[in-house]
């Protein structure tokens, strides 16, 4: 069977074996057979019906890789299936390519770290998930074209309404940044994503193309950042960079001094952000 039919028949046995109950929907009407709806699918993954329809037909393309995020999560499938579902979107890692598979447990540790912003990054800093705090904090990812959720593109380019300085020098972590990413190149040669991020980065960053070209390598890890939010001004936090060791995932939590001005903004974001959010739990973008 082709990569297109095998992945159409699997989503609907995977989406077959599951209850609304399961997935926290409600269930209000009489069903004539078991398993998620369509729509209900959808609703989680955040994608439309149409979209879904047209993965279990197979008629539409490869589904993008946080489409596959969202479709994991939504599906609850082992680390295995994800492996498996990734391989049949052609986001295989074999051959020196970076991983950008989400384990089941690291899904978890994002749902239940609710009180701190946390996220889940790839190796060259592609945003693949993330919980409604960071989303406060750091600006709704959801509302950025895939290709556009990487750290490095929004630092550098000045597109988010949230800007983070280090401790020392500006320059100290812009240097950390393209030096980190430098490494990852090294260990991912044949990664043709990464190959072309850097070359769009380049073209739109003068700053960034200086840095790459100086050839320095890093790695960027966790320090004490203040981050300046539009609506809340500026938050001194401390950054801790966890890394996984089989898909060299880089997992990132900020916190607040406890009783200092910076949590209290936290506890604010909080609040506001959470009520502007339409999920309680992950916003990630995909066909609409």
């Amino acid at each position: 069977m082709e990569a297109q039919g095998e992945l159409a028949a699997l989503l609907r046995a995977w989406r077959g074996r599951l209850s609304p109950q399961m997935v926290g929907l409600p269930t209000n009407s009489v069903r004539r057979t078991s398993g998620l709806r369509r729509e209900e699918l959808a609703v989680l993954a955040n994608v439309s019906v149409d979209y879904i329809v047209r993965l279990e037909q197979g008629r539409s393309s490869a589904p993008s890789v946080q489409v596959c995020v969202a479709i994991a999560h939504s599906l609850q499938l082992s680390d295995t299936e994800q492996e498996h579902l990734y391989r049949l979107a052609g986001h295989a890692t074999g051959g020196g390519r970076i991983s950008r598979m989400v384990p089941a447990s690291v899904r978890r540790l994002v749902e239940r770290t609710g009180e701190r912003p946390v996220a889940v990054f790839d190796a060259m800093w592609n945003l693949l998930l993330w919980n409604p705090l960071w989303a406060a904090l750091m600006g709704d990812p959801s509302a950025l074209r895939e290709a556009d959720r990487n750290l490095l593109w929004l630092h550098f380019t000045g597109a988010s309404d949230c800007h983070l300085h280090g401790p020392g020098a500006p320059e100290d972590l812009d240097a950390s940044l393209v030096g980190d990413l430098r490494r990852s190149a090294g260990r991912y040669p044949d990664d043709p994503r990464l190959r072309q991020f850097v070359s769009r980065l380049a073209e739109r960053s003068g700053q960034f193309r200086d840095l790459w070209e100086s050839h320095e390598i890093d790695e960027h890890g966790p320090s004490i950042r203040r981050v300046v939010h539009s609506e809340v001004g500026a938050l001194d936090l401390d950054c801790d960079i966890l890394t996984t060791q089989r898909h060299d995932l880089r997992i990132m939590m900020y916190t607040a001094e406890p009783g200092s001005e910076s949590e209290n903004k936290l506890e604010f974001l909080a609040t506001i952000g959470i009520q502007k959010m339409s999920h309680d739990f992950m916003a990630v973008g995909g066909p609409r």
